[in-house]
């Protein structure tokens, strides 16, 4: 709203002077007062008593940022190491100097949201005992020409001052979000972006006109592939550091930092959370332990125990539970289409399904939470397959009980089609290595249809040789409407049992 004021005040004031002087009204006065106004804004912009234009937000933080140290930081050990390497530059520069190392101007941290990169930069100023500025890449951009390069002045000219005030020998800048005002610039038309970006550049450039203090730009992403490459070139961001979402002992690790304020119930086991965590961030994680310790409140516990923890990735996943009353008929098909799912997973990756679910939850009206045997990075022809085979199961199921599918299919399909293209890109199909911008749409459409068409043929089948499986557990299903992945192994290894 202030933002908003100032632009109406911006264009009326002109409008109502101009209208004043047309009637007559004598104006020397209010350009007197409009002139002493001027003056007195200027000096105490120059004595950095006020930056014009400066949002609240960046006011907030001449306060500085709570201590935060990398212990407290759970998993990422290798970022963490790569990037207290890049800061013992900064506080051993009299050393490096010997060696005629020349010092790092910027760290470019990228990965996915939640995976901790601010957290990072705040752990870098403690490691370095240095002043922490911080803004958001939004913070820079105006309609107004000048005012986003101007903005850019004021944090690099806030951090030496700040540093100088506070007795500190270096500043670390941290910008969030730097694809906003750092991307890719476009020949031909000149926008305000590209003004905010050209002097970010001048400024990394002239870091190091004065030895103190020392200045550090650290800045994050998650679309590193936007960035423009004089951004990204040795001498301005000279390191790249990968921040990805954390592996099963860094998920351990951070849950086992939000549970020390925590009453955790000895019996509670943060390994088979790490484990149903899979593919989660730092932040996620987070967020699992307080939903665990809203349960536990809600139920008038006095310890979190193992179930509140799933129950809150569950709410993490596939957001809070909803009041949708189903008809027995939906429920019915809900469960074979889920069924369908967790019988062709427990097929081709055996003891992979954690929980069978009929509880609506976010948009789903049921789910399967699938529990991965083991971390992976490199994906085969097969495996990639089989994990279509698992999207696809819920509307083979539909198709063998109903003759038709419903819409309940959309966001399988949507994994599935996901999953095609990955092959696609990696070589994995008939089309063999290709670059699949070269490749016309119709071409990528024949060869999709034929793959998922065959897999879809495949499912149909192994569904239908397991159907006395269907049989036996869907009674169970809709009577429950939960079942954890030790229930639904033991009912489909009695039915295995069974003849068919």
């Amino acid at each position: 709203m202030p933002k908003l004021m100032k632009e109406i005040l911006i264009g009326l004031v002109p409008v109502v002077l101009i209208f004043l002087a047309y009637i007559g009204v004598n104006m020397i006065p209010f350009l007197l007062v409009a002139g002493v106004v001027a003056v007195f804004l200027i000096v105490l912009k120059m004595r950095g008593g006020i930056a014009v234009g400066a949002s609240t937000d960046r006011k907030r933080k001449k306060k500085g940022p709570s201590k935060l140290t990398f212990d407290e930081i759970g998993g990422q050990e290798h970022p963490k190491e790569e990037l207290m390497e890049a800061l013992n530059f900064l506080i051993r520069h009299e050393e490096i100097q010997k060696y005629g190392i020349r010092p790092l101007k910027g760290i470019l941290l990228t990965g996915p949201p939640g995976t901790g990169k601010t957290l990072l930069a705040r752990a870098a100023s403690h490691y370095t005992d240095s002043v922490f500025v911080a803004a958001s890449g939004s913070e820079f951009v105006e309609m107004y020409v000048g005012v986003g390069a101007g903005r850019v002045r004021d944090l690099f000219r806030d951090a030496r001052t700040r540093a100088q005030k506070e007795n500190k020998q270096s500043a670390i800048i941290f910008i969030d979000e730097i694809d906003v005002i750092g991307g890719k610039r476009e020949g031909g038309q000149q926008r305000e972006y590209d003004q905010t970006l050209n002097q970010l550049l001048t400024e990394m450039d002239g870091i190091y006109n004065s030895d103190s203090p020392r200045i550090l730009l650290i800045a994050a992403t998650n679309r590193k592939e936007m960035l423009d490459s004089a951004l990204l070139r040795p001498g301005r961001f000279d390191r790249h550091i990968q921040v990805d979402l954390p592996e099963k002992k860094g998920r351990k690790h951070i849950l086992e930092i939000y549970a020390k304020n925590k009453p955790i119930h000895t019996d509670a086991n943060m390994d088979k959370i790490a484990e149903e965590s899979y593919g989660f961030s730092g932040a996620q994680l987070e967020s699992v332990m307080n939903e665990a310790a809203i349960y536990m409140m809600r139920e008038n516990k006095v310890e979190i125990e193992q179930r509140h923890m799933s129950m809150a990735i569950d709410k993490v996943m596939m957001g809070e539970k909803t009041d949708r009353e189903s008809t027995q008929e939906e429920k019915k098909r809900v469960a074979i289409h889920e069924l369908g799912h967790a019988i062709m997973a427990e097929i081709v990756r055996p003891g992979s399904v954690s929980q069978v679910a009929l509880t609506p939850r976010g948009q789903a009206l049921g789910y399967v939470r699938h529990n991965p045997q083991e971390e992976q990075y490199l994906y085969t022809k097969a495996f990639l397959e089989e994990q279509i085979m698992i999207a696809l199961g819920g509307a083979a199921s539909e198709e063998i009980y109903y003759g038709g599918r419903s819409t309940g299919s959309s966001n399988d399909f949507e994994q599935a089609l996901n999953i095609v293209q990955t092959m696609m890109k990696s070589g994995l199909t008939s089309l063999g290595i290709i670059n699949i911008d070269m490749v016309t749409t119709e071409e990528l459409m024949k060869v999709n249809n034929v793959i998922l068409e065959q897999l879809m043929t495949r499912t149909r089948s192994t569904l239908e040789q397991h159907r006395h499986i269907f049989d036996h557990s869907l009674e169970i299903l809709l009577t429950e409407e939960n079942l954890s992945g030790e229930q639904f192994r033991c009912l489909f290894r009695e039915t295995s049992l069974l003849p068919a």
